[in-house]
């Protein structure tokens, strides 16, 4: 609640009556603390709760006792014993009965109970009424104007080499290829968009991200007709690095809740979750035959799941800096990583051997250290070149069997949030602050091409 400024009324008019006014009685009393703080709302105040207890259980997933609590509506409706909560009456609502012990067995379900100050502002918020806060679905229906380019968070080739996608405002903008012309704006619900896959054949593009602090998105499009086939809505916060497994069966992302999680394409529907990682998960690859899945993130670690089962395996690095980036050899087992400390890993996600204390048994080599911390990742479709951009302003090729250098594109300011090889691996893009998509030669880093993805309104650069 905003709280008005004091004017200085009292100033000039006492001067002038200060006989005649008592100043004690005549200041203004301070409001009382309760009124000084806003009102508690559902997906402000209520939802991160169920988010970080309650969900796990409670979610279209797994929906146990009929429960969903990932939505306003689902914790309305309720599950088995009925509607989660009555408006106006907190102890008449079952989620409180329940948090508090007063119905068996107490939630959350085998976890510590809800801190005090969580149980207060739940009760809170059911007695004023259990109000809506969640925002209402917004989807673009016509193409966003742009007054100046979008920083470039996403990008990459189709699999028939034809088509660039890359992210914009509310939308994905599919480009020729080479660079020469828009052929489509596919317009979504989420503000951002931070990843973008296709299926091996094409037929499927998803795109991950969301709206910062309300929701986290999973899009599915069919990218030749630009028909948006289905959606899924994920946590409160946009979602991360959004990988689609060669088989085409599932999508991962991370999310802001820690968790790894993975989404059936066909349905969209959440197949599970994993939550070994000890902060935000930034980006995920699969194994080459879809069966595990790697995840990297703020806690360091690169973990190995088994994609089938749902079941976290173990760590396949030693933990150096933050992470933020990964992607897979095309023709093996192999992932390279890199975040804050500049350097890029590449590792074997099997172990030779088992490992000791301190030991890196995993690691095939670690690439040169770069000018600023690492954003992207990618590797080339033979599986002969890793490409690594981040905050420096230029993209280096390595040669993946040697770790030697193999060029340097150049063009960026600094910035560097997206990199992708075409399929024939003859081609690099990029994308990031600036706005600009460069596409560049892979044989010497020659600039081919820069242009502004987007639209601008009035001719604007």
């Amino acid at each position: 609640m905003r709280i008005p400024p004091v004017f200085g009324w009292f100033g000039a008019v006492g001067l002038l009556c200060a006989p005649l006014i008592n100043v004690a009685q005549a200041a203004p009393q301070a409001p009382p603390q309760e009124a000084l703080r806003p009102a508690v709302e559902f997906n402000r105040d209520i939802r991160p709760i169920l988010d970080k207890s309650c969900t796990s259980c409670h979610q279209p997933a797994s929906k146990q006792s009929d429960l969903d609590l990932t939505t306003y509506a689902g914790f309305r409706a309720g599950g088995k014993r009925g509607p989660a909560f009555v408006a106006g009456s907190p102890e008449q609502s079952l989620v409180i009965q329940f948090i508090t012990s007063a119905l068996k067995p107490p939630m959350p379900f085998g976890q510590s109970p809800l801190a005090a100050n969580d149980v207060s502002i739940i009760r809170e918020w059911i007695a004023a009424g259990a109000r809506d806060d969640s925002p209402s679905e917004i989807v673009a229906s016509e193409p966003a104007v742009y007054q100046q380019p979008p920083v470039i968070t996403a990008l990459r080739f189709s699999p028939d080499g034809k088509t660039l996608a890359v992210s914009g405002n509310r939308e994905i903008l599919l480009h020729r290829a080479d660079g020469s012309g828009l052929m489509k704006r596919l317009a979504g619900k989420a503000d951002r968009i931070l990843s973008i896959a296709f299926s091996a054949d094409g037929s499927l593009m998803i795109a991950g991200g969301g709206t910062p602090a309300r929701f986290g998105e999973i899009q599915f499009w069919e990218p030749g007709e630009g028909r948006l086939l289905r959606v899924a809505e994920v946590t409160s916060d946009t979602v991360f690095g959004a990988s689609l497994s060669p088989d085409g069966s599932k999508v991962a992302v991370g999310c802001a809740d820690n968790t790894v999680r993975a989404f059936d394409t066909a349905t969209a529907k959440e197949l599970y979750r994993i939550s070994a990682h000890e902060n935000w998960v930034l980006a995920t690859a699969f194994g080459i035959d879809s069966k595990r899945l790697v995840s990297v993130g703020r806690d360091r670690a690169a973990k190995l799941i088994d994609a089938t089962a749902g079941q976290f395996l173990e760590n396949v690095n030693q933990m150096h800096g933050e992470l933020a980036a990964v992607a897979r050899n095309p023709k093996a087992d192999e992932i390279v990583i890199g975040g804050d400390d500049r350097i890029p890993y590449m590792y074997r996600m099997d172990r030779p051997r088992n490992m000791k204390v301190g030991e890196d048994a995993t690691l095939i080599r670690q690439l040169a250290s770069q000018e600023g911390a690492i954003f992207a990742l990618d590797w080339s479709p033979d599986g002969r070149r890793v490409a690594v951009a981040g905050a420096a302003p230029s993209v280096n090729l390595y040669d993946a069997d040697t770790g030697a250098p193999a060029g340097s594109c150049k063009g960026h300011a600094a910035g560097i949030y997206a990199v992708a090889f075409s399929p024939d691996g003859a081609h690099l893009a990029t994308g990031g602050f600036d706005g600009q998509i460069r596409l560049y030669s892979t044989r010497d880093c020659t600039l081919e091409k820069s242009f502004v993805p987007v639209p601008l309104s009035g001719g604007a650069q």
